[in-house]
């Protein structure tokens, strides 16, 4: 019987987050990436979404081991979220990699887990598995891409990348290795399609160290930059420009002060000690001799630069002379929550740039379509299979893969949960797992059941209702107004509400005669006047909450 191998995304497939990927060979699972997502304003109280693991928590199948190839939270955030439903197993990255994802499971207190891997440490054997790590460039350092040796065959894993020809930190894809790696054969490219749509190259990150220094030389004020505290090339950037026009620079944000310290210790970022300004001693630095990088680029309702914006931070206070620099773009779901705050700050009268206005603060990660069509060319697989987009931009993609002179069947579009199973010469679609979205609270790293998230919809968009009644058990009547509260209602609506309907609910119960024997009975005719009343008057489903009590 000829042996085959099983691919099967849990996310990050026609989902540009929750990366995780199975390798199924016989009784043996490779994952791939560990993921979380990010909830948008339609999913009411929400903060995380999870990969769906039903399927390794109930499979007899051993999971050998996991490869992790780059520290952004779509590709290992959800770590400590899921490893406790999991039997033990190694996991690999390399260096930066494994220690951003050490740091995050310390936050949870579990131990370190996660096992440094050099790019020059050749391969390492997890079960029928061996695997090598290829130094990519992305937007945070030591990105990797995983080549999987297989018995049926290689697989070629091309997550986030892009072909940065002058990198920041001059370390630059190490071309060598794919096409020396790619030389044993690929059977499937996977590969980052996220910026398909686009023409061309992406640009490089060295590209904005100009832009950076025209801003601050012309900034009168406090220099502001905000970015994603993983984005280690960026923050070494803004420390260069800010020692080169002798300014002191300060990071604000707890996320940005651990990025910053685990840089400098594993020597991804050199700050000379005279030149950093603690956050209790800005007072003591005049505003034009200031740098500062500030977390919260995303809008985030806690976070340093919300604060500082809405004033309740004591240290810093913003004025017209400043500027604010968004250096990154909006994730999916966060444009509101990011608008909103750069309206506030245009309030103030301070000066803000972002990325609707100005490109020249941000280069993506993601390779345009020429990096595409050249990974596709380095790899030179049998087939491809695009990762880390949105169904549009799987289809681009094919377009490109077209291009390159791969045939319709070479190509394989799927989404999460659906398996693909390759022979050393074919390919055809496998089951189809029923995933289900897993909502988590990332304050308490509760799961949220779907039905919860359901309920906070309809109370967002409805309103709540609590009607508390008193009730004589001895003849079933409501003695006084019954107590009204409603959510989600204007204030005169609130008004006509509560006297409407308590003229509705006494009507109700006024045709009971007699001791209350079925108190259910009571609570569930509440709800159905209150529910009908409301819809009448309002055109409204709200959430209904009686409470009846027995006089």
């Amino acid at each position: 019987m000829e042996e085959k191998i099983s691919i099967i995304p849990l996310g990050g497939v026609s989902d540009v987050t929750r990366n995780m990927y199975i390798y199924e060979y016989k009784n043996e699972i490779l994952l791939v990436d560990c993921g979380i997502g990010f909830a948008n304003e339609t999913v009411v109280g929400v903060d995380l979404l999870l990969p769906d693991i039903s399927y390794l928590k109930t499979t007899n199948k051993k999971i050998v081991g996991m490869a992790i190839t780059h520290g952004h939270e779509d590709h290992m955030g959800a770590l400590p979220y899921i490893l406790p439903d999991l039997p033990d197993f190694p996991i690999y990255a390399t260096s930066l990699t494994a220690e951003f994802a050490n740091e995050k499971l310390k936050e949870f207190g579990m131990p370190k887990r996660i096992q440094k891997v050099d790019f020059d440490g050749g391969e390492v054997k997890i079960g029928s598995f061996t695997i090598s790590f290829v130094r990519v460039t992305h937007s945070i350092p030591d990105t990797s891409h995983v080549f999987i040796k297989t018995p049926v065959g290689n697989f070629y894993h091309g997550s986030d990348f892009k072909f940065d020809l002058t990198p920041y930190d001059g370390k630059k894809t190490d071309f060598q290795k794919i096409v020396k790696l790619a030389n044993q054969g690929v059977i499937c490219l996977l590969s980052d399609a996220l910026r398909a749509e686009e023409p061309g190259k992406a640009p490089s990150e060295s590209s904005l160290t100009y832009a950076f220094e025209e801003e601050i030389d012309k900034t009168k004020g406090k220099f502001i930059v905000t970015t994603f505290s993983s984005n280690i090339s960026r923050l070494n950037q803004v420390i260069n420009v800010a020692k080169k026009f002798n300014k002191k620079i300060c990071f604000v944000g707890r996320s940005l002060i651990k990025a910053k310290d685990m840089a400098i210790r594993l020597g991804y970022m050199s700050l000379p000690k005279d030149m950093e300004v603690d956050v209790r001693d800005l007072k003591h630095v005049k505003d034009q001799n200031l740098v500062l990088i500030v977390a919260g680029s995303q809008g985030q309702e806690n976070s340093a630069l919300t604060r500082i914006v809405s004033g309740e931070f004591r240290e810093i206070k913003l004025n017209p002379a400043d500027t604010i620099i968004f250096s990154s773009d909006p994730i999916p779901g966060n444009e509101i929550s990011i608008n909103s705050l750069i309206d506030e700050i245009s309030k103030i009268g301070t000066r803000v740039i972002y990325s609707a206005i100005s490109e020249s603060f941000h280069v993506s990660g993601h390779g345009a379509a020429d990096d595409l069509m050249m990974l596709m060319n380095l790899v030179r697989p049998s087939k491809v299979l695009p990762i880390g987009a949105t169904y549009r931009q799987m289809v681009a993609y094919k377009q490109l893969a077209r291009q390159q002179s791969f045939e319709d069947k070479d190509i394989i579009l799927i989404e999460n949960g659906q398996e693909v199973v390759f022979t050393k010469e074919s390919s055809f679609l496998g089951r189809k797992l029923n995933l289900r979205n897993v909502f988590v609270d990332q304050i308490s790293g509760e799961e949220i059941e779907s039905f919860v998230v359901m309920d906070r919809q309809k109370i967002a968009k409805e309103g709540v209702i609590v009607v508390i009644a008193e009730v004589d058990s001895q003849t079933g009547q409501i003695l006084d107004n019954p107590n009204i509260i409603a959510r989600g209602y204007a204030s005169a609506d609130a008004q006509t509400l509560s006297k409407g309907l308590s003229k509705e609910l006494k009507t109700a119960l006024s045709r009971k005669k007699g001791p209350v024997t079925n108190w259910i009975y009571i609570r569930r005719q509440l709800a159905d006047v209150t529910e009908k009343f409301i819809f009448k008057t309002f055109r409204k489903h709200p959430m209904v909450l009686p409470i009846v009590i027995e006089i």
